[in-house]
């Protein structure tokens, strides 16, 4: 594999501003597709001002990543499949001018619009109070926010590397503290030259000595075209669990969509997914109802062993949206996802790795091809569907 470029872009401790970079060239070896490309810049105007954008194009799937929002991924194209959702807010947010302690702890919301958030990375899910320990060692309760701090905090190092194969862009994330938890997200970011997929590889490390508390969510938003009346999400799964009263409305038709609706109240589903044999290797797949176009997820359970399904089949001026959602835990107040022993704990020093691909599907043939795989995994066990919450899921 030949390195055809490596730059810096953001390096701890420099003054330089974000640079605009422009690079590009067409695709080799038969891979097919345009012309690949990579391109930096800053936005500006309103809420927007200062975010950085690493715009990736690999000749056929193009994304743009978002620095500022803690190595986020904006939005996505890949043919006809948009990698995407409108959202009320519209433009990315600069976490300079957002409170997370905003409606209860809501202000999370005031910037979400990504097609892939992180949620983390020392809390995740609902807001709510938890035990924590003070500078004197004593505990305390704090209220904790929804889906943590990640998605808001600016990268302190990025850099961009395109080889022979493919184009990484790479981010060095800090939520540290002083006496209190010191958590390092170091991500890689990768597509092959023509691929419709990307791969993310999130490494979070504890800096500090004492053991700390570590919890991740991808949250991967759809809206139009494949989400839509009569799009599926196709799973393999042991269990599916409503996670309230309100979704138990829905437990018949957990895995369909419908038509925008207007007052339309969101709706979870907590899933135990069955994986292959050796490995605990799964899929996740969202398709459109006609079964042309569609974005598969692949994972492991032991780097995400939950799955959550969040549906917000909302009026269009409010939000039309599904989120496919692997975790380390599901997304409950911390408090009550530790009495479950799906908290995670880094010791000093040590750290996790977890890896996904996101794969963009075009055409009947690719889509059923992923069915099938799908199949073979649900062949394995037989699935439970749950008409009522369960106490250990989220005790609602």
């Amino acid at each position: 594999m030949k390195t055809l470029h490596a730059i810096p872009l953001v390096t701890p401790g420099s003054s330089d501003p974000f640079p605009q970079l422009t690079l590009g060239g067409p695709l080799t070896d038969k891979k097919g597709g345009g012309d690949w490309s990579l391109r930096t810049y800053t936005l500006r105007g309103g809420l927007q001002e200062g975010v950085q954008v690493v715009e990736v194009n690999n000749g056929r799937l193009s994304f743009a990543v978002l620095p500022t929002r803690g190595m986020g991924i904006w939005k996505g194209q890949c043919g006809n499949v948009r990698l995407a959702w409108d959202s009320p807010v519209k433009d990315p947010v600069n976490p300079a001018y957002l409170t997370e302690q905003d409606r209860g702890g809501l202000g999370w919301l005031k910037g979400f619009n990504e097609w892939f958030v992180r949620c983390g990375l020392n809390s995740m899910g609902a807001p709510g109070m938890d035990t924590v320990l003070d500078y004197s060692g004593n505990p305390y309760e704090v209220p904790l926010t929804l889906h943590g701090k990640i998605a808001n905090v600016p990268a302190r190092a990025v850099s961009v590397e395109v080889t022979s194969k493919g184009i990484t862009v790479r981010g060095e994330v800090d939520e540290t503290m002083m006496f209190g938890p010191a958590l390092r997200l170091n991500t890689e970011i990768f597509t092959a030259f023509g691929s419709g997929a990307m791969t993310v590889t999130d490494t979070v490390i504890n800096l500090g000595g004492n053991p700390a508390e570590h919890q991740m969510l991808y949250h991967i938003n759809y809206g139009a075209p494949l989400l839509e009346a009569g799009s599926r999400l196709v799973v393999p799964f042991c269990q599916v669990v409503p996670r309230d009263p309100r979704s138990t409305e829905g437990i018949e038709t957990h895995d369909r969509y419908g038509a925008p609706e207007q007052g339309f109240v969101e709706q979870a589903y907590l899933y135990e997914l069955a994986g292959s044999r050796n490995g605990k290797q799964t899929m996740a797949m969202l398709r459109n109802a006609a079964g042309d176009l569609a974005s598969l997820l692949r994972f492991s359970l032991k780097d995400f062993p939950c799955f959550t399904l969040w549906k917000n089949t909302a009026g269009l001026a409010d939000g039309y949206v599904t989120g496919l959602e692997p975790a380390t835990s599901y997304p409950n107040v911390r408090r009550f996802e530790r009495e479950q022993g799906r908290v995670v704990t880094l010791a000093g020093g040590a750290s996790r790795t977890t890896t996904l691909t996101v794969e963009a599907l075009e055409g009947r043939k690719a889509v059923k091809a992923a069915e099938l795989e799908i199949a073979a995994l649900q062949k394995t066990v037989k699935p439970v569907v749950q008409p009522q919450p369960l106490p250990n899921f989220s005790g609602k």
